[in-house]
């Protein structure tokens, strides 16, 4: 059976009380499935000795022979779901959490606290271990601890949270990386969990609680935030200050210590009464690359050298900015709908993705049975998903939403084959936009690389019911969720914004199959073009284009990222045309015909009009480049135009046609 060890004794601080501690080495235990031997571990369900339970294995161990191992074989993860009851809800006094991890090289690990003894009901932290980087969030903020880990070796994770406070803190082997407020303040359980592409062991469990009672005058650094993780970033600093003592805090000195460079604020004229925040931004700090520690101070409370408790006047944390891999930007595509209420969660977190990360970072949120829904999109979606919400970071292994961050990481670090750039032209008239997508490669391929170029489009609003969201989050049961615990459930449509919202993919989820020669050497540069055209709801100055190069694999190799505006001023560039079809502009009109439809020489414009009206025909090509233009002036019946081959190659060519001043365009296939 578990081993358990209780330990009375005098404490240092006169701050603490007695303190309970629970451990386990699985030493006690023989291999298999965990619940049935353990009077505290147990799965989601409840249900012990099936597959949910954690497997006892002697594979791996942080100390002794004995660990517990979890392996996901389901496709939306699990089905391993193992829990380990606290006991009593824990709503104050410090609880310090221990546990040792082994992330297997190239897999992932994951775990949850609950926040209520009625599981599955309010979640008070995520932590996400992927790629050598371990990230913590609340559920309201992303990234609120960075570390780092090495894979395949044991490490030792410590959470430490002031329930009374709301004050927690994160130590990987002993080193802080991170401190914060969070949004939720209780802890009754942790919940493992191996999402899609997990395998880890744990070992050497441990938890205890010590009362804490709030000193007369107390400063605390109780959030630390450089505002990023990626070198070469122009950040914002943030340092939060709490007053965790019973006196009002009037006036502080703070400062950031960063790459030995001290930036100092001295803050006056406040009244944080007790438990109550301030946050002090530190603007135009650079990250550089290499590890260095961070360390923020706040002195002089209240005028006087120190205040009553000087263990949490600050906090270290040390980082390592990613180094991003020249040209390179991340996709992340979330499976999300209004239906789905727990998609609320993806909406929040492709929208912190953004604001941290938009430099490096393209979101495409992909709707499934909604008015928002591109067919072609979200039947490409549904084959590498295993439900919703979930998230594709560069079309790796599905994640939830809130654990992309790993993925964004390490991925961003990985050199692509190409650099890929958007242009276009655009014609608000006709609402005609052509873009290219030019690839510049650094490195040598092949024609099993594939270009595709997707529309999104931000503040995404409608009416009726299908654009309501399910809100799972309604009412702040299930925790903090970026401002939808607040909101009712379904949020109707007259509150809801959608944000990077997937408007059409050309020409294919999979790509274009005849981007590239059979050879492309590095150096080479290589252009698809692509026609769309946006329907009248769609603003256009909300639209973001974003060309992607897929791997052999299927794999998001790189992207391109662009307004319509960056786009124009990046020119258009020719190159081969992309075999698709262009979103209508309106409800094709029945007095414009177009036959035959393909074809290798005429080609027969059919007007069916009651009366004489003026008339005018022009015909593009896929570049742009127009190849015939005429005014008719008045005309009725109908019309032949003919093609002949030595002007009209093969190709595809946009026919547009102004009765009256009323512009219609059809696509014509020449072959």
């Amino acid at each position: 059976m578990k081993k358990v060890t209780v330990v009375i004794g005098m404490l240092l601080s006169t701050t603490y009380s007695q303190a309970q501690l629970f451990s386990d080495d699985f030493e006690a235990y023989t291999t298999g499935a965990l619940g049935p031997q353990s009077s505290s571990w147990t799965t989601w369900s409840g249900t012990e000795g099936g597959a949910e339970d954690g497997i006892v294995s002697t594979a791996q161990a942080s100390s002794g022979t004995n660990s517990i191992y979890f392996n996901s074989t389901a496709a939306s993860g699990g089905p391993q779901d193992c829990v380990l009851d606290f006991g009593p809800l824990y709503n104050s006094g410090v609880f310090t959490f221990t546990a040792d991890f082994y992330v297997n090289a190239n897999k992932s690990a994951y775990f949850n606290f609950q926040g209520s003894q009625t599981i599955g009901s309010l979640w008070a932290l995520n932590v996400n271990m992927s790629n050598g980087t371990v990230s913590i969030d609340d559920g309201i903020s992303a990234d609120l601890a960075i570390g780092s880990y090495t894979p395949a070796t044991w490490f030792t994770l410590e959470i430490e949270a002031n329930l009374t406070l709301g004050l927690w803190r994160a130590f990987i082997d002993g080193t802080q990386i991170g401190v914060w407020e969070n949004g939720v303040n209780t802890l009754a359980s942790i919940d493992l969990f191996p999402l899609q592409g997990s395998q880890f062991y744990v070992d050497d469990v441990s938890f205890d609680q010590q009362a804490y009672a709030l000193p007369t005058l107390n400063a605390a650094v109780s959030g630390l935030d450089m505002g990023g993780n990626i070198a070469t970033q122009s950040v914002t600093p943030t340092i939060t200050v709490m007053n965790a003592g019973t006196t009002p805090v009037t006036s502080f000195s703070v400062s950031l210590n960063y790459g030995g460079v001290p930036y100092v604020q001295n803050i006056t004229g406040v009244n944080l009464a007790s438990l109550a925040s301030q946050v002090v931004s530190f603007p135009g700090v650079v990250l550089a690359a290499g590890s260095s520690t961070v360390t923020a101070t706040v002195s002089n409370v209240n005028g006087g050298a120190n205040d009553n408790d000087p263990t949490d006047d600050s906090g270290s944390i040390v980082i390592n900015p990613v180094v991003p891999a020249p040209g390179k930007m991340v996709v992340g595509e979330e499976a999300t709908g209004t239906w789905c209420q727990w998609c609320p969660r993806g909406a929040v977190y492709m929208d912190l993705f953004e604001q941290e990360y938009s430099q490096f970072w393209a979101g495409i949120a992909v709707h499934n049975a909604d008015p928002m829904a591109d067919a072609v999109y979200d039947a490409g979606m549904g084959q590498l998903i295993g439900g919703y919400p979930s998230a594709l970071v560069d079309r790796g292994t599905d994640v939830d939403p809130s654990g992309m961050g790993p993925q964004f990481f390490n991925r961003l670090q990985t050199a692509p084959t190409a650099l890929i750039e958007n242009g276009a032209t655009w014609d608000p008239a006709t609402r005609m936009l052509y873009v290219s997508v030019t690839a510049d490669f650094q490195a040598s391929a092949n024609n099993n690389y594939k270009i595709a170029c997707v529309l999104t489009e931000d503040e995404v609003t409608g009416t009726g019911g299908g654009w309501s969201q399910s809100n799972s989050y309604a009412g702040g049961a299930n925790g903090v969720m970026g401002g939808y615990e607040s909101l009712p459930n379904p949020v109707p449509a007259a509150q809801m914004v959608y944000n990077h919202v997937a408007r059409s993919i050309q020409p294919s989820f999979a790509g274009f199959a005849n981007s590239f020669p059979t050879t492309v050497n590095a150096g080479d540069n290589h252009t698809v073009n692509f026609l769309f055209i946006l329907p009248q709801g769609w603003d256009e100055t909300k639209i973001h284009i974003i060309g992607m190069l897929i791997d052999p694999t299927g794999k998001v190799d790189n992207a391109g990222k662009a307004t319509i505006t960056e786009a124009v001023d990046n020119g258009l560039q020719n190159g081969t045309v992309a075999n698709v079809e262009s979103v209508s502009l309106t409800q094709v009109d029945d007095r414009f015909q177009l036959f035959p439809n393909p074809t290798s020489s005429n080609a027969t414009v059919s007007l069916t009009i009651q009366e004489a009206s003026t008339v005018e025909l022009s015909i593009t090509d896929m570049s742009g480049k127009v190849m015939n233009q005429r005014d008719y002036g008045q005309l009725s019946g109908s019309y032949t135009i003919d093609l002949p081959t030595a002007d009209f190659p093969a190709g595809i060519y946009l026919v547009e046609l102004t009765i009256n001043g009323e512009k219609q365009v059809k696509r014509l296939v020449k072959e």
